[in-house]
């Protein structure tokens, strides 16, 4: 997991968010998935948005989360973590804030 740290201070700030990430970090954790229909089921809102990237919708679609897999090397890139309002102003399949 590449920004685990910037996830948790994301958290910190973003109390209503807080709870989703956590989880989300979790799963991540410990998982082995071996490709994007795998990342992509462990979660409800996940939706592709690129060759290597998931969308994750957090708290009812108010913070949205956009990682990139890399499955052979079992590493999960977050590329973008925002509001929707700031997930609006961005390319979700070239966006890199981390």
């Amino acid at each position: 997991m590449i920004a685990r740290s910037t996830v948790l201070a994301y958290a910190a700030k973003h109390p209503a968010a807080k709870a989703q990430l956590v989880h989300w970090l979790n799963i991540v954790r410990v998982a082995s998935w071996q490709n994007m229909s795998e990342a992509a089921n462990a979660f409800a809102k996940a939706k592709s948005v690129g060759g290597d990237r998931l969308r994750y919708d957090l708290v009812g679609g108010d913070y949205r989360l956009i990682v990139a897999f890399d499955f052979a090397r079992q590493i999960a890139f977050v590329k973008f973590l925002g509001t929707h309002a700031e997930y609006d102003r961005i390319d979700a399949a070239t966006v890199a804030l981390f």
